[in-house]
């Protein structure tokens, strides 16, 4: 590709986002002219959007688009001039212009064309025709004269819309620059794009970052101590001096002062240290909880990115099925999950399209029943009790019960007697099912019946609920209650074999505690009673793979979780309490974790994964299936025997720490290091059974940690795996002849690969 086809390309792309966002005004301003069409700051900033976006195409050379919004520049000129009235005719019109300019330079689609603009100018014509002029009039013009002749405008500059030569790039690239209207510089509230995934990579970063800030802690404690133990003979060496002074000559007197004068000096300096080192700790613990809040924050959006488009929906809607509606949407500003953001479209875009159908009336309708002709339809964001709320409004004819009751009958989805006695609260909720509907035919906008059960499934999806209310005759409301977020999760804290584990609070039926003499064992498996029905017990050291439980106390903690039609009660060492976790995702080259979605920091550092309850429930069912459901221990814990001990090095906290987790899990007792350098300290003051070590890492590589650990005449026999994501033969030929006994990749990576490669190296964790 030329340096001109590369410089074309970077305007196109330039002009593409400017006609995103100027199209985007003209569109509001567009709609505010049908309700206003005399309000002269609307009609200036629709003239102001067209003029740029008229001189930004014919900056990058797309003579269609300058021809298209000079039509709809001398539309507004002429409105502003009092010439013409912006109607719902040119309106409509105007509209179709938007959606040329919102093409024009988009790579993705085909360029505008001769027909395309022509046609879009004889629209304009015939709506924008004044009452003074007759057809005859406008018949001998063409193209964009006949538009400007049928306005009563001045003739415009003329364009020509026939392919034309651009002008040399060198001249027109400083130009680009203006492209965007608003000043970068001054404006501190403009929008940057960035992936989604590099978010994701900044919040995993920020709180490897946090939790490193608390390793100042320690250090600063330690300090303290030493400090503290310096006194203490400080003050020791004061009480001998006191007592002995007389017994010793002058040169043993001088000496014991020099040495008090030099203690003295040392506490000093260890005072000023453990100042400098709770300082640093101090500030470094702040900026790295700030840099986490703000990485958070980076993934929350403005409602209004995503309803902007809503206002047209809706009227064009509106104005095909005949109908006259006031569109409003309040808490554009309200702040919302991107991933949240991204799923409600589809959902909001059905309750719309049903209020617009079903809900809302015809002028006619509404006249007779003594409403206003214009319908009332709301769109509402905001937070609420720490949730997210999103209502459709509408002042429409509201729901029918008598249709719904005898829709259901109708349907077999319950008996006469049954839905009678239902409330309406109750009889609501068979509108959400799959394939209901009250239409009872079909048609472009609605009658499948999925339009709702669609946003059921959004709904559920996000750990939700949705509510409807309606009267009959004034409207009818639909309530979307979802949490603020997908990154921060609610979540109760247990212990589990000495780990932290997270229940999301969505997902949790009850947490209570229950003697052991209250389970009960039927057909083989273990019960204990809840809300007067038996629950299956299962203990989370099974299914997390922790080993057997230590020891019997006296109550057992449990954790219910499940559906009504599936509840399982889940026994867990200790509560510790509920927290608001930020979610972070796994690393991709783990791959699924059986009964595990995600991870989180916890207020001291510790890593907490959050157990996936789905993920749960299949597993104790087909536990259940195979009979291999263990129950929870009613005696003492046996005697322990000694653990093998793994040394994990790894530079990744992720990673590390789910290795971490999976082998201490099986009963394994693993020290961690940060890289290779640290892994050979550690490995030199202690015992170990297994190495398992990354290849890539700072200050020494996993290749030269297994030279140096083989080297060594006294531990060459204890086993080394290099757990390496990079499916690299010479990687592997390189460990392999440094001595490695084994090499896990990424494509064979996972948990049961990990904890298999290292029972086949060194066995059971005891024994």
């Amino acid at each position: 590709m030329s340096d001109d086809e590369l410089s074309r390309r970077s305007l196109l792309d330039l002009f593409h986002e400017e006609a995103q966002t100027q199209t985007r005004t003209l569109s509001a301003g567009l709609l505010a002219l049908e309700a206003a069409p005399d309000d002269a700051a609307t009609l200036e900033a629709c003239m102001r959007a067209t003029h740029s976006l008229k001189g930004a195409a014919r900056i990058v050379g797309l003579p269609e688009a300058v021809a298209v919004a000079s039509a709809m520049e001398d539309c507004f000129v002429a409105a502003q001039r009092g010439e013409l009235r912006i109607d719902a005719l040119r309106i409509d019109a105007l509209l179709g212009g938007i959606d040329l300019l919102s093409a024009a330079g988009d790579a993705s689609v085909a360029p505008l064309s001769r027909e395309a603009v022509e046609g879009f100018a004889a629209r304009l014509r015939s709506s924008a025709l004044p009452d003074s002029v007759t057809p005859e009039h406008t018949r001998e013009p063409d193209g964009i004269a006949a538009l400007a002749a049928s306005l009563r405008l001045p003739d415009p500059e003329p364009v020509s819309i026939e392919p034309a030569a651009v002008e040399p790039y060198e001249a027109a690239e400083p130009a680009a620059s203006a492209l965007l209207s608003q000043p970068r510089s001054a404006d501190t509230e403009r929008m940057l794009r960035v992936r989604a995934g590099t978010f994701d990579r900044l919040l995993g970063f920020a709180g490897e970052s946090l939790v490193e800030s608390r390793r100042m802690r320690p250090f600063a404690e330690g300090l303290l101590r030493t400090r503290r133990a310096q006194g203490e003979v400080l003050a020791a060496l004061g009480q001998f001096q006191e007592r002995h002074a007389d017994r010793l000559d002058a040169a043993a007197r001088a000496m014991l002062s020099s040495i008090r004068d030099a203690l003295v000096s040392l506490d000093h300096q260890l005072t000023e240290r453990y100042d400098d080192a709770d300082r640093i700790d101090r500030r470094g613990t702040q900026l790295a909880q700030r840099l986490y809040d703000e990485a958070l924050q980076c993934r929350m959006r403005p409602f209004g990115d995503m309803a902007h488009a809503y206002p047209r929906v809706v009227r064009d809607l509106a104005r095909s099925l005949g109908k006259r509606v006031r569109f409003t949407i309040v808490g554009e500003a309200t702040q919302v999950d991107r991933d949240i953001l991204e799923m409600l479209d589809a959902p909001l875009g059905h309750l719309l399209r049903n209020a617009i159908d079903h809900g809302i009336e015809d002028s006619e309708t509404r006249r007779r029943a003594g409403k206003p002709e214009d319908a009332r339809l709301t769109l509402e964001a905001r937070h609420s009790a720490g949730k997210l709320l999103i209502a459709v409004g509408d002042d429409g004819r509201g729901i029918d019960l008598d249709a719904l009751r005898a829709s259901v009958v109708a349907r077999g989805l319950a008996q006469a007697e049954a839905v009678a006695a239902m409330s309406d609260a109750e009889l609501f909720d068979f509108l959400l099912l799959p394939g209901f509907s009250l239409r009872d035919t079909v048609t472009d906008v609605s009658g499948r019946g999925v339009g709702l059960d669609a946003v059921q499934n959004f709904v559920k999806a996000v750990r939700g609920t949705v509510r409807i209310e309606s009267a009959g005759g004034q409207g009818t409301r639909f309530v979307l209650q979802l949490p603020l977020t997908l990154s921060v999760v609610r979540s109760l804290i247990v212990e589990v074999a000495g780990e932290a584990y997270a229940f999301p609070l969505a997902h949790v039926r009850r947490a209570l505690s229950v003697p052991r003499s209250a389970i009960e064992t039927l057909e083989g498996q273990q019960h204990i009673a809840f809300e007067g029905r038996p629950v299956s017990l299962v203990t989370a050291r099974q299914l997390l793979g922790a080993g057997a439980e230590p020891m019997a106390a006296e109550d057992v903690n449990v954790v219910l979780v499940g559906s009504e039609s599936g509840l399982y009660g889940v026994a867990v060492d200790r509560f510790a309490g509920e927290r608001t976790l930020a979610v972070q995702p796994l690393d991709a080259r783990l791959g699924k974790v059986r009964n595990v979605s995600a991870a989180a920091l916890l207020d001291d550092g510790e890593v907490a994964l959050i157990v996936d309850v789905e993920d749960i429930v299949a597993s104790v069912a087909r536990l259940v299936h195979d009979g291999q459901l263990a129950g929870v221990a009613r005696g003492t814990h046996a005697t322990v025997r000694a653990r093998k001990r793994v040394l994990v090095v790894e530079d990744s906290l992720t990673v590390r720490e789910l290795e971490r987790k999976l082998l201490e899990k099986r009963g394994y007792e693993v020290t961690v290091a940060v890289d290779g350098m640290d892994g050979w300290n550690t490995w030199r003051n202690a015992h170990f059974d297994l190495v398992i070590t990354d290849v890539d890492m700072p200050r020494m590589d996993g290749i030269e940690l297994v030279t140096m650990i083989k080297g060594d005449a006294q531990h060459r026999n204890v086993p080394v795996m290099i757990v390496s994501y990079k499916d690299c033969e010479d990687d592997r030929r390189r460990g392999l002849d440094a001595g490695a006994d084994y090499y896990l990749t990424k494509g064979s990576f996972h948990d049961e690969a990990l904890l298999d490669a290292v029972h086949d190296l060194i066995g059971e964790a005891t024994g």
